[in-house]
């Protein structure tokens, strides 16, 4: 059975473009009021300029830097200082860095670490117990096929996936039956602003699959009647996951890290 996202709020982080834009034209577009929080105000601005026009859903817009430490206490905050009561959490906010762990700037690792993890997990504390409450919205953090396997040149970011992968499963088993439905949603190499900080050899030479078909296959997984504890977009990320655990960690590794080794040329 689809969900009802009517008379519901969902809360996005990482609204400003990408994957994180896409869920909140999908979302309002099935009735659900909104909360988007992002960095770059401009760009939720206009977005909700779109939405609003389009749909008529009500739009809430919290400028924030979820890579500072405490911002999942503060984005909390926010949102009780507002009044609103979240039912639906689409946790996207992430980056990754790109290049041998041993000269990566320990300030973006720091950083990295704290978006991807830290505040995540903030922020999923914050509003689960509502999400629960409510009974009928879902909870996604986005992860990653990264997260499946260690990562070569993508070191911390793939360790950081993997945590939110476990994470996340974890929780899919623990809200059983309350109503609340929990994802993990794994992309591959996705067309979205994240190689332009990773930058673009970050995806391996691996094709890139568009952001709209992702977020789709997202939420048709959120509308089936079991929806699996975590999804892998595309049939072939889903052969490479496949194949990897075959193969071994030995292998995988030293395949990861030859076809890695290939982009920083």
């Amino acid at each position: 059975m689809a969900v009802d996202f009517r008379n519901q709020t969902t809360l996005i982080t990482g609204a400003s473009s990408g994957l994180g834009a896409l869920f909140a034209r999908r979302l309002a577009a099935r009735g659900s009021n909104l909360v988007l929080v992002a960095r770059r105000t401009d760009r939720l601005d206009a977005l909700t300029a779109e939405l609003t026009g389009a749909t008529g859903v009500t739009v809430t817009t919290i400028g924030m830097d979820l890579a500072q430490p405490g911002a999942g206490t503060k984005l909390a905050a926010a949102v009780a200082e507002r009044g609103i009561t979240v039912t639906s959490l689409i946790n996207n906010a992430g980056f990754g860095t790109h290049g041998l762990f041993h000269e990566a700037d320990p300030q973006r690792v720091t950083d990295e670490i704290t978006l991807n993890v830290t505040t995540l997990t903030e922020i999923t504390r914050a509003f689960i117990e509502p999400l629960r409450a409510h009974g009928g919205g879902v909870l996604v953090n986005v992860a990653s096929i990264a997260g499946y396997q260690p990562g070569p040149t993508l070191a911390v970011y793939a360790a950081t996936k993997a945590f939110v992968l476990n994470f996340t499963e974890a929780l899919w088993a623990e809200s059983r039956g309350t109503g609340l439905t929990v994802m993990a949603l794994s992309p591959g190499a996705t067309e979205t602003e994240f190689f332009d900080v990773a930058g673009q050899g970050a995806d391996g030479g691996t094709a890139r699959m568009r952001a709209d078909t992702v977020v789709d296959l997202a939420i048709k997984a959120l509308d089936r009647r079991n929806t699996p504890p975590s999804l892998i977009t595309g049939a072939r990320n889903r052969i490479m996951m496949g194949a990897s655990r075959l193969a071994g960690r030995r292998i995988t590794l030293a395949a990861l890290g030859a076809m890695m080794s290939q982009t920083r040329r």
